[in-house]
């Protein structure tokens, strides 16, 4: 008889890149073209949304801990949790630790506005390392060279074909792409391939 097992709905997840962690670690490069590639799955996201004039967003801004960000490109931070602006009305709150998205909801206080539970339809892969960039810029638009994007910066854009939302974490540097899950196989494949490059000696 089997024993019996604690292992709950959540203990029981898969994340949408468990299939691929082998080869995401095996190809891995080091030294000074380096650059890994993880997934980081299951963080916590909620999207917001209200007017950033409103009462309402400076209780939610109390809530956080942390000003909701007003310019496209930025994120604002508060211990675990970070705001990343999507739009004029629109952020996404992601977090390692679960987010109490009653104690948002609360804090709007029944003026307009939205705080939907969105864990379930992104996960994060993390590219870092001296030639994460490069990686990047075979298949991105944005310019991405530290004059114009840098640490706190985040942006919606794509990655090969892919849509993502593209947050930079360091100067390593460490980049976080959140696609959604159903696009994420192909993502994750796409830079796998696209590090192959930099195991070899710099072409001059």
């Amino acid at each position: 008889m089997a024993e019996p097992t604690d292992a709950g709905p959540v203990g029981l997840r898969t994340s949408p890149l468990a299939h691929l962690a082998d080869r995401m670690r095996a190809a891995a490069v080091t030294g000074a073209r380096g650059v890994t590639l993880a997934e980081r799955p299951f963080l916590s996201m909620v999207n917001l949304r209200l007017d950033p004039a409103s009462e309402a967003a400076g209780r939610v801004e109390k809530t956080l801990g942390a000003p909701l960000p007003r310019e496209c490109g930025h994120t604002a931070a508060s211990g675990p949790r970070t705001a990343v602006w999507l739009g004029p009305d629109e952020w996404l709150v992601l977090s390692e630790v679960p987010i109490d998205t009653a104690e948002l909801r609360h804090a709007l206080a029944g003026d307009p506005g939205s705080v939907v539970d969105v864990s379930a339809n992104r996960t994060t892969l993390e590219l870092s390392g001296p030639a994460a960039r490069q990686v990047l810029e075979k298949g991105c638009r944005l310019d991405l060279h530290p004059r114009a994007f840098g640490p706190g910066r985040a942006v919606s854009t794509t990655v090969g074909p892919v849509p993502v939302l593209l947050w930079q974490l360091d100067d390593a540097p460490t980049y976080r792409l959140l696609p959604r899950s159903s696009f994420a196989d192909y993502l994750a494949r796409w830079l796998i391939d696209a590090m192959r490059e930099y195991r070899g000696p710099e072409v001059p």
